[in-house]
């Protein structure tokens, strides 16, 4: 079953085309991975998938239903959540407190100063321990390493139980050594909580490895798509990263 269907969609930001005729297929439960060279398109295709911004023309279907002129948090309570390059967290607060207020489509800080339930205390514990930041759950948020606040993040899109999550280079400014761990836990979600990911990385390793299907942008065209080991030997994929 088809859970995310991008077909011809264009996107333009005055006379740059970013996005141009993309279309791909995201099926229920699988993990699929968009590559590219820098300024491809890559992120400019998330942020028109979760309503960052209107697409020029196209159509993007979300369990069905056609979702290219709803507003982010609308299609963030149909089940679809993204985390970016650079972490979203709220810097001043603790960990348990960003994971509090992402218990709701419609955080809001002020809410941290009110009594949660203890449904959402105990989630909170479970994906802090889930993410290995449960030692580390009364520090600021700002105070943890950038690899360590992609897990928080990581864990607070969780906090919101999505269909479907959309990870933009979740391995950036993650040590080496804890790469490893995340892919881990990125499978893990995927086939014990059944939450369908669609991931743009830059490291090829974590996504030859990772994903099922591979998509690569050039140019803000879809150049090609297939399994990892078609994509890893396609010309044209190795060409459009060489330069060529």
């Amino acid at each position: 079953m088809e859970l995310l269907n991008v077909k011809s969609v264009d996107k333009s930001y005055g006379g740059v085309v970013a996005n141009h005729d993309v279309s791909l297929t995201v099926p229920k439960g699988k993990i699929v991975g968009i590559i590219g060279p820098n300024g491809s398109g890559k992120t400019t295709l998330f942020n028109s998938i979760v309503g960052h911004h209107p697409i020029d023309s196209g159509e993007i279907h979300f369990n069905g239903k056609e979702i290219s002129s709803l507003t982010i948090p609308k299609i963030a309570r149909l089940g679809m959540l993204r985390t970016f390059q650079q972490t979203h967290i709220y810097g001043k607060m603790t960990c348990v407190q960003n994971m509090q207020i992402s218990s709701n489509i419609d955080a809001d800080w002020k809410r941290v100063f009110n009594p949660f339930s203890k449904e959402v205390d105990e989630m909170v514990d479970e994906l802090l321990a889930f993410v290995g930041l449960f030692r580390k759950r009364f520090l600021l948020a700002g105070d943890l390493s950038f690899g360590q606040q992609k897990l928080l993040e990581f864990a607070m899109a969780l906090m919101k139980k999505p269909t479907i999550l959309l990870l933009d280079e979740p391995t950036a400014g993650v040590n080496p050594t804890l790469i490893n761990g995340l892919i881990d836990r990125l499978r893990q979600v995927n086939e014990e909580k059944g939450i369908t990911l669609l991931v743009i990385e830059h490291n090829m390793r974590v996504i030859m490895n990772l994903a099922e299907h591979i998509y690569c942008l050039a140019n803000g065209t879809m150049l090609a798509d297939g399994k990892p080991d078609e994509i890893q030997n396609d010309q044209r994929v190795i060409d459009a990263y060489l330069g060529n």
